[in-house]
């Protein structure tokens, strides 16, 4: 990837269904907002195909491929093996979406860590980094990130302490932030995209869900990321440029195989 092109979304679900009726407008207005990349994740191995297609159908889609764990009832330890046949591929970018969940009721913990550690294992084989769901597991996935460590990667939609920030930068890992930081009662995240080290944080939308401020309520896209860099931008007291080469050449680091991503021409 040219290294002028780099507004980056980190991570963005566009094989999702909410964008089956448009996705090739939401495409065209991301391109239209500056972005050079979408990091499209798997969440589970139904929809590898889906994710696989979408990037074929886009050039500037990377795809990542992982178990969700908000989808833990759905898993199959089969598709641990399935998913290691698409780590295999190297037009894959990162493990992903994987993770701990402490948020939503009902989810078997023991069995999300069970799978956690599983793609973990499989991250270190193919040396690929992770991108990380972590609701209310923060301390939890670091205790195992030291057990088992990986290249690195993405803490996606952080929203820990800056005490757990720093213990992932230490790790080896990038803090992903997005629309839920534009809201002006985010004051703990505003901090924190504030005062962290530049070095250490990447744009994400997180597409279809959490949208910014500006379209509260409303389906989220990936040209929104260049609100969220213009956000962070006034946080920073940087110029949205600035913003988005220092952010983009966080991505690029983290996520190596970006590097060599074919953008939209």
């Amino acid at each position: 990837m040219e290294e002028h092109l780099l507004l980056i979304d980190t991570h963005c679900h566009l094989d999702a269904a909410e964008f089956a009726p448009d996705r090739d407008e939401v495409v065209a207005r991301a391109r239209q907002a500056g972005v050079a990349c979408l990091v499209v994740p798997a969440v589970e191995a139904a929809l590898f195909a889906d994710v696989e297609a979408v990037c074929l159908a886009y050039p500037e889609c990377a795809p990542a491929y992982g178990l969700h764990p908000m989808y833990v009832g759905r898993h199959q330890d089969e598709h641990l093996t399935l998913l290691r046949q698409r780590l295999q591929h190297e037009t894959v970018v990162a493990v992903g979406e994987i993770g701990l969940d402490g948020f939503v009721a009902g989810l078997d913990f023991a069995r999300q860590e069970q799978l956690f550690v599983e793609q973990l294992k499989l991250a270190r084989e193919f040396d690929l980094p992770v991108i990380l769901h972590i609701r209310r597991a923060q301390d939890t996935i670091l205790k195992h990130l030291r057990r088992m460590r990986v290249r690195g990667g993405i803490a996606h939609a952080f929203n820990g302490s800056a005490q757990q920030a720093d213990e992932f930068i230490k790790l080896g890992f990038k803090l992903g932030f997005g629309g839920a930081m534009t809201y002006p009662r985010a004051l703990n995240l505003q901090r924190l995209a504030a005062t962290l080290p530049l070095e250490a944080i990447v744009l994400e939308t997180d597409a279809p869900d959490i949208p910014p401020v500006s379209i509260r309520g409303q389906r989220n896209e990936p040209a929104k990321v260049a609100e969220v860099a213009d956000s962070l931008a006034r946080l920073r007291n940087l110029e949205p440029a600035a913003l988005i080469a220092a952010t983009g050449n966080n991505a690029l680091d983290v996520l190596p195989r970006l590097r060599h991503w074919r953008p939209h021409a």
